[in-house]
């Protein structure tokens, strides 16, 4: 608290001036005061001009033939004379432009009678054929002063002044649109009430090991600061979307029970200039006041991105304003002031390297796609609030989403309980599971679409190729199932079960590639022609080519060469042109090479190819066991295969079990309505 004392107390020992501070109130009454006094000054026909004279010179006036019309006010003892406009130069030495539609001059009277005695001879004289009229103008002219010209300058103010708050975020009086430099941070006065700590954060051990050190650090800093050591000053979490950054962050601060400051990259970033400066300024002085605590800033590579070695000249970017100030906050408040600041990103190869380094954000804690094993603790989290059917196997569900993140698994669950609720079960089973696994991988089934006989059959002859050459490849991924319902904008679909390598080879990335150009093969060997449905084959054969020669040094001619880099942006390639047609030709040289690999398999396998197309056709879905009984055991078989195999036979047969049940129900429902037509026929 020292330290906020510093900003608050006396300068060089000088007394503190207690200096009135700036309220908008002030102005708005000053602009009030003076329009109203403008009004007040200009009376009620502000946009004519009048002019006041004597009774003896409105006498020569009326005589000289000016008068367009004369009205009398009796409670004021007054007359207004209103000029002609031909006459309203020489009276008024301007213009009708200048003047208004209809000026006038006023006159003040000492008797009425003596007026009409005056204007009756002017009517008798022919020297005044104007109107003659009286009026009686009262304190009422007042209150229509202010309804009619008062009241609409009050309504515009009051409207303008409801807008600048509703730009401020509803400030008070004295906020408005200058509140807009303040802080958007949602504050938790202590971490603990978000009610989430380690617990509700599954795997992710490496995570939580390193966090678990900022947390006894902000409950015992005293344990650290003893040793002379520093806590790191930032930690920056960096994983894939989906895989609980932000959820690690929340665990923390309830780990800790500390406030917990919660932001967002893109609430530093406004139409003003110089708001996220100062947005980052008030975050960290609002900080310092609840000190220990947790800055959070989520998506840090919106403001945090890698500055321009070449800005343009004379030009003011605003984002590398705001990440000038904070990296100045970061490294600039004391060493043991107990604020932690966590960041999230999925793009830190786009982060500013100044931002990285010691000192501020100390540490970079990967938060990665979940294993195998850590994805059944995911699952034991979000299957807790489902009730279960007992055939749902944790360990099967778990292999069977690969590469799925924490968020996908939860939206696995979710997905599962509503196909469940949408065919009336009492429970959730593992059928349903695995339907919402197609679901999210694949796309809704679209049973609707309408395919000639002639496409099915050739999306059918594709879809067995891929099957085919998935079979008889050493290390290609093994096959679930294929099907040639329409999903999502795929016509057909192969699902497989990859093995999670650490690491993985040539001759396993070639075995892959042979699988992906199987479709594309057996649409040559058995069609004819080849068509647009394996475009999507195509295009991941040709990145994984690319990848394997350029990036992974796996090439004959360029061999042990990479020409990746993600630390600079460049507009130029890292390599010649002529080395680009090299890499073009050894791309092309694979790719074929694997293609005529997939020719060769299916050519001495056409016969069970073409059963397993016409499989295919006839139930549009088929298993694993269903390969093997046209082509038998795989010649490489491991033994998560072998359990692989074991959970599709009973996947199988409670597929079949729950196509019968079905049929018996509409069987005995068809039964039913004929029952109920021949009660209802009459006896003759």
């Amino acid at each position: 608290m020292d330290a906020n004392n510093n900003y608050n107390g006396n300068n060089n020992g000088q007394p503190k001036m207690n200096m009135p501070k700036f309220n908008m109130s002030w102005i708005y009454a000053i602009v009030i005061a003076i329009l109203i006094g403008l009004y007040l000054t200009g009376g009620t026909d502000s946009t004519n001009t009048k002019k006041q004279v004597s009774y003896s010179k409105f006498k020569e006036m009326v005589t000289a033939g000016y008068a367009k019309k004369i009205v009398v006010n009796k409670n004021q003892s007054e007359l207004r004379l209103y000029i002609k406009p031909e006459k309203v130069r020489e009276v008024f030495k301007q213009g009708v432009q200048q003047t208004g539609t209809e000026p006038f001059i006023t006159v003040e009277i000492g008797s009425v009678d003596q007026v009409e005695q005056f204007i009756s001879q002017m009517r008798a004289d022919q020297k005044f054929t104007g109107d003659f009229s009286y009026e009686n103008r009262n304190s009422n002219e007042v209150m229509n002063f202010l309804i009619y010209n008062i009241l609409p300058i009050v309504v515009i103010i009051a409207v303008w002044i409801f807008f600048m708050r509703r730009m401020g975020g509803g400030a008070g009086m004295g906020g408005g649109i200058f509140n807009v430099g303040k802080s958007k941070a949602k504050m938790y006065e202590n971490g603990g009430n978000l009610q989430i700590t380690f617990k509700d954060v599954a795997g992710q051990a490496g995570a939580k090991q390193e966090m678990q050190e900022i947390v006894d650090f902000l409950k015992n800093p005293q344990k650290y600061t003893d040793l002379g050591g520093k806590i790191p000053k930032g930690a920056l979490l960096v994983g894939p979307p989906g895989t609980g950054k932000t959820l690690m962050a929340k665990a923390v601060a309830g780990e800790a029970g500390v406030p917990f400051f919660s932001m967002s990259g893109s609430d530093f970033v406004e139409m003003f200039v110089g708001v996220g400066a100062s947005r980052v300024r008030d975050l960290f002085q609002q900080a310092k006041q609840k000190a220990p605590c947790i800055i959070f800033i989520d998506e840090i590579d919106a403001v945090g991105r890698a500055r321009s070695k070449n800005p343009a000249m004379g030009g003011n970017d605003e984002r590398e304003n705001t990440l000038n100030a904070l990296l100045t906050e970061m490294d600039g408040f004391g060493t043991n002031s107990g604020i932690i600041t966590l960041a999230a990103t999925n793009r830190a190869d786009m982060l500013d390297s100044a931002l990285l380094r010691a000192g501020r954000f100390d540490r970079q804690i990967h938060v990665d796609l979940p294993d195998l094993n850590e994805r059944k603790e995911v699952f034991n989290v979000h299957l807790k609030p489902l009730k279960l059917d007992e055939n749902v196997d944790i360990d099967f569900l778990a292999r069977q989403t690969p590469g799925f993140s924490g968020a996908d698994i939860a939206n696995v669950c979710n997905e599962a309980a509503l196909i469940a609720a949408r065919h009336n079960s009492e429970k959730v089973g593992k059928q349903d599971f695995l339907d919402a696994v197609d679901r999210i991988i694949g796309g809704l089934e679209k049973k609707t679409k309408v395919m000639t006989e002639q496409e099915k059959r050739s999306i059918a002859i594709h879809e067995a190729g891929h099957a085919t050459i998935s079979w008889f490849t050493e290390f290609a991924n093994p096959l679930v199932k294929v099907s040639i319902v329409p999903r999502g904008r795929a016509l057909g679909a192969a699902w497989y079960l990859p093995e999670e390598r650490v690491l993985q080879t040539k001759e396993a990335m070639l075995d892959e590639m042979c699988s992906l150009l199987g479709g594309r093969a057996a649409e040559e060997l058995f069609i004819g022609h080849i068509s647009t449905g394996a475009m999507n084959d195509l295009e991941r054969t040709t990145k994984q080519a690319y990848g394997m020669i350029a990036f992974a040094g796996m090439g004959s001619k360029l061999p042990n060469v990479c020409y990746y880099n993600n630390t600079e942006y460049q507009f130029q390639r890292p390599y010649s042109e002529t080395t680009a047609k090299i890499i073009d030709d050894e791309v092309l040289e694979m790719i074929n090479a694997q293609y005529e690999r997939a020719k060769q398999i299916l050519t001495e396998h056409k016969e069970g190819h073409a059963q397993l197309a016409q499989l295919l056709v006839d139930r549009e879905v088929i298993f694993a066991e269903d390969v093997e009984k046209i082509f038998g055991p795989r010649p490489w078989t491991s033994r998560a295969e072998e359990l692989l195999e074991a959970q599709m036979r009973a996947d199988a047969e409670a597929m079949a079990e729950r196509r019968e049940k079905e049929l018996e129900a509409a069987a005995a429902a068809s039964k039913d309505s004929e029952t109920t037509e021949n009660s209802e026929t009459p006896e003759k």
